[in-house]
C-alpha cells in the first residue's frame, strides 16, 4: 500500500503536525527535524498527492481564457464550451476569464498577455496567432511562473506548457487523402483555401495536404493556398473567380473556416463535379453533406480541448505531468452518413 503521512511520522518519530509543517513547508522546524522527515520520506518512497491536498485547502484556480470574437462558427461553438465549463467552476474549483479578440489581431493578443497579473491567474489557455510578438508575451508570462496552454492552433516558437488540439500536419495529410479517393484518378487541379498562414494549424494543414498530393496522387496540382482570414464573403469572392478563372479545378480543400461563402459559390452546371473537403462540424458544413455538396467534414471536438486545456493547466500548476492519452485530440472524418 502506499505510504501515508502516519507513516513518515512513524518512521521519523515525530508527530503528524510536524509532518504536515514540513511537507509543507512551513516555519518553526529545527533544521534536524526536517532532515529526519525527509529522510523518513525518502525510504518510504512517499509521493505527495497534490491534488488531494489542494482539494483539502480547497484551492481554487483562476483561469483565463483567450479567443477571437466574431462570426466564425467553431470559435463560438468553442466559446459556448468554454461557458459551460464556466457553470461546473465550483464542482471544478476553478473561475475563469474569457477574453475575446479581434481575429488574426497579434497586438490585440499582446495586450491581453501583458494585462495578465500571475498572482491572480493560474494559467491561459490561448487560441494564438503565430507571431513573434505573440511568442514573447507568452514568454513573458513563462518567466512569471504562469502556464499557457495553445488551444487549436499552436505557438510552436513560443514556451507555451501544452498544446490542446488535433494534429493538424496529419489532419492535411487526411484531407489530401480523401481528396485524392474522390477524384477517382481524375487529373485536374485542387484549390485550397485557406484562413491565413499566420495561424499554424493553417500552416501544418496545407503543409501536410501538399506531402501527401504531391506525392501520392501526381495527376493532381494544388492552387493556392488562397488567404481569406476565415471570412465567408472573402471565401465565396475567391472560390467563384477561381472557378470562373480555371476550368481544370476539380477538387476543393477549405483547411479553414467560411464554409457558408464556399456554398454560396458551389451552385454549378451540372457537369462540373467538385470533390470538396472542409473543416468542423457546423450548421453550414451539415447542410454541405446533407445537399451533396460537400464530400467529407474533418473535425475536432472543441468540448475536448476545452476540458483538456482545464486539466493540464491544474496539474501544471500543481507541478504534475498531464496525462498524455486523455489529453490526445482526435481527428474525426464525417460523412453524409455517419454524422452525428
Amino acid at each position: 500500500m502506499r505510504p501515508t503521512v502516519h507513516d513518515i511520522a512513524a518512521e521519523a518519530g515525530v508527530s503528524l503536525a510536524t509532518v504536515d509543517r514540513v511537507l509543507n513547508a512551513r516555519p518553526g522546524v529545527r533544521q534536524k527535524t526536517v532532515a529526519k522527515v525527509a529522510a523518513a520520506v525518502q525510504r518510504l518512497g512517499y509521493v505527495r498527492d497534490v491534488q488531494a491536498a489542494n482539494l483539502a485547502k480547497k484551492r481554487i484556480y483562476p483561469l483565463v481564457f483567450v479567443i477571437p470574437e466574431g462570426p466564425n462558427s467553431f470559435m463560438r461553438s468553442l466559446e459556448a464550451e468554454i461557458r459551460s465549463a464556466m457553470q461546473r467552476s465550483s464542482v471544478e474549483r476553478t473561475s475563469f476569464q474569457l477574453a475575446k479578440v479581434p481575429p488574426l489581431d497579434a497586438d490585440a493578443i499582446v495586450r491581453v498577455l501583458d494585462a495578465i497579473d500571475p498572482a491572480n491567474v493560474t494559467g491561459v489557455a490561448l487560441v494564438a496567432t503565430d507571431t513573434a510578438d505573440v511568442s514573447a508575451a507568452v514568454n513573458r508570462l513563462a518567466d512569471k511562473g504562469v502556464h499557457v496552454t495553445t488551444l487549436v492552433s499552436d505557438l510552436p516558437g513560443s514556451r507555451r506548457t501544452h498544446f490542446c488540439g488535433i494534429d493538424n500536419l496529419a489532419a492535411g495529410r487526411t484531407a489530401a487523402g480523401l481528396i485524392g479517393r474522390f477524384c477517382s484518378g481524375r487529373t485536374g487541379k485542387v484549390l485550397v483555401v485557406a484562413g491565413s498562414m499566420a495561424l499554424s494549424d493553417h500552416m501544418d494543414r496545407a503543409s501536410g495536404f501538399a506531402a501527401v498530393l504531391n506525392s501520392d496522387f501526381p495527376g493532381l496540382e494544388i492552387v493556392g493556398p488562397v488567404e481569406t482570414n476565415d471570412e465567408a464573403d472573402r471565401v465565396c469572392q475567391a472560390v467563384r473567380t477561381s472557378l470562373e478563372a480555371d476550368p481544370d479545378i476539380i477538387a476543393i480543400y477549405n483547411l479553414g473556416a467560411g464554409n457558408r461563402g464556399l456554398l454560396e459559390a458551389m451552385p454549378l452546371p451540372n457537369d462540373r463535379k467538385l470533390a470538396v473537403v472542409v473543416h468542423e462540424v457546423t450548421e453550414t458544413s451539415r447542410r454541405g453533406l446533407a445537399e451533396g455538396l460537400f464530400d467529407a467534414v474533418i473535425n475536432q471536438d472543441c468540448g475536448h480541448e476545452v476540458r483538456s486545456a482545464i486539466r493540464v493547466l491544474k496539474a501544471r500548476s500543481d507541478g504534475l505531468m498531464p496525462i498524455s492519452a486523455q489529453d490526445r485530440i482526435r481527428i474525426d472524418i464525417f460523412l453524409k452518413d455517419n454524422l452525428p
